[in-house]
């Protein structure tokens, strides 16, 4: 394929097509200087523990047995091969997947409002938010929420929702913050839930959680794969949030962007209003001549990405839905539903009965401060991603005051604000991320295959994604119509 023929794809949609520039020359990390090279995979890592790991997988392997962890592990996998396809796309055109999606026909203003619409009705509702409320007023009132209390659980909602936004004020790169707060809450999570798995949670309950991996469900002595009465509607929403889910997903190539990876360096970052400084961000990409040169820099940047999606990302998402899955099914009894304004204190609780207060108060903080982080990196993926689509698809918002993107960033997250306060008011906390995890595997089915074609028809020959990785891009659509398509037979009762 000529170059000109990759131009001529690139922009039919009518977009700016690519300069051509070189690769920047990629990283030689050794030692611990792997741990300023990676990052992007950490923040989705946070995301990930936040939502299917500490939230939905407790609530499945609670009600259903743990032999419901071999879907998480098979979407954890279908996750992280994803992520690597959008960071190759990413890392050859300093472009976030979003802009990628917009070069495609019919038209780049159709997929811009079509995925600004999928962003919304996937994270628009501030879940993560209200469930810390729940936490939160245990920490205070020492014991769960009850319907009763359903008022007091939304101001505490409102105020975590709002110390969310105003956080991302401040710093000087927001993805640099991102990755930072990512690092001290999964270190601290995954240790304190390992210390205290270790402690509390008796050696075959360990067994089991290794044999439900597989399918396999030790208390039946047989693999059960969908246990009987198992809900679809739920175990669809774990399918989706078992990793990040959906769009979160998606803004990992946002957040590549922004650390830097390939021709990222290039293109600028998003700063904060506070600490800040004004940085022009690039509204079109770059792609580099596929020389033995420029080969031999796509490869030092290929390390990077899978030491980043395969050592922090996949490692850290099962054993962030392992750990907590011990936990719960050690003190609560199977068949429990703790679907409630109560969902993420039934653990704390539950330990608080078996070992005192002070650890009951220790997991309800540990809980409210996972959640609060994760509802911040919800709240900055989205008004990231409908910033990156505004920017890259009108002059006009380019242009609006002076050309400073920092203005549109916190002209959204205004936005973004005001609907959360009317959001928390609409449903239960759990209702809120059934259903932002529902609109996921959806986006999974789509954008997997948007993510196979961008990549197969518009990147250079020599830098597109071998056969087995096309196969795996549609096994992962199968997937996830597939527990969608349970989701909805149950959802309109067929």
């Amino acid at each position: 394929m000529t170059a000109s023929a990759v131009v001529a794809k690139e922009s039919l949609s009518g977009l700016d097509a690519w300069r051509r520039e070189e690769l920047p020359q990629p990283p030689l990390p050794k030692g611990l200087g792997w741990l300023g090279v990676v990052g992007p995979g950490v923040i989705v890592l946070g995301l990930s523990i936040g939502s299917g790991e500490f939230l939905l997988g407790p609530a499945a392997f609670v009600k259903h047995g743990l032999s419901l962890l071999w879907v998480t592990l098979v979407a954890i996998f279908f996750q992280t091969m994803f992520n690597l396809e959008l960071m190759r796309y990413t890392i050859a055109t300093g472009e976030p997947v979003f802009t990628g999606f917009m070069r495609t026909r019919p038209s780049s203003r159709l997929w811009a409002v079509f995925y600004a619409a999928l962003f919304f009705l996937q994270v628009g509702w501030p879940a993560w938010a209200a469930t810390a409320a729940g936490a939160i007023f245990f920490l205070f009132e020492k014991r769960l929420a009850a319907p009763g209390d359903a008022s007091v659980v939304y101001y505490i909602g409102c105020a975590s929702f709002l110390f969310c936004v105003f956080a991302l004020l401040f710093g000087r790169r927001i993805e640099r913050t991102l990755e930072l707060l990512n690092w001290v809450l999964v270190t601290c999570v995954l240790g304190a839930l390992l210390v205290l798995a270790l402690v509390f949670v008796p050696a075959p309950t360990w067994g089991s959680v290794a044999a439900g991996f597989v399918g396999y469900d030790t208390t039946l002595s047989e693999f059960n794969f969908l246990p009987a009465g198992v809900d679809f509607i739920l175990l669809a929403a774990l399918v989706a949030y078992s990793g990040a889910g959906g769009v979160s997903n998606i803004t990992l190539a946002n957040w590549a962007r922004d650390k830097g990876y390939g021709m990222g360096e290039r293109a600028g970052y998003i700063p904060a209003a506070v600490g800040g400084k004004r940085v022009n961000l690039a509204h079109t990409g770059f792609i580099f001549t596929p020389n033995e040169e420029g080969m031999r820099r796509w490869r030092g940047w290929w390390r990077i990405v899978k030491a980043d999606q395969w050592g922090v990302f996949f490692t850290g998402a099962v054993l962030g839905m392992a750990l907590p899955a011990l936990l719960y099914v050690t003190f609560l009894p199977r068949g429990t539903d703790i679907r409630g304004l109560g969902i993420a204190a039934a653990l704390a609780q539950s330990m608080g009965e078996h070992s005192g207060p002070l650890l009951a108060g220790a997991i309800a903080f540990l809980g409210a401060w996972l959640l609060l982080k994760t509802q911040l990196d919800q709240v900055e993926s989205m008004t990231r991603a409908v910033t990156d689509i505004l920017w890259t698809g009108s002059e006009k918002v380019r242009a609006w005051r002076g050309g400073d993107v920092r203005a549109v960033y916190y002209t959204v997250l205004a936005a973004v604000a005001v609907w959360g306060m009317i959001a928390l008011r609409l449903a239960q906390p759990i209702v809120l991320l059934q259903l932002g995890a529902n609109i996921a595997g959806a986006v999974f089915i789509i954008a997997s295959l948007h993510l196979l074609y961008i990549n197969t028809t518009l990147l250079p020959v020599e830098l597109r994604p071998s056969y087995g990785r096309r196969v795996t891009l549609v096994g992962m659509a199968l997937f996830y119509g597939f527990f969608t398509t349970l989701s909805l037979s149950r959802l309109f009762g067929s």
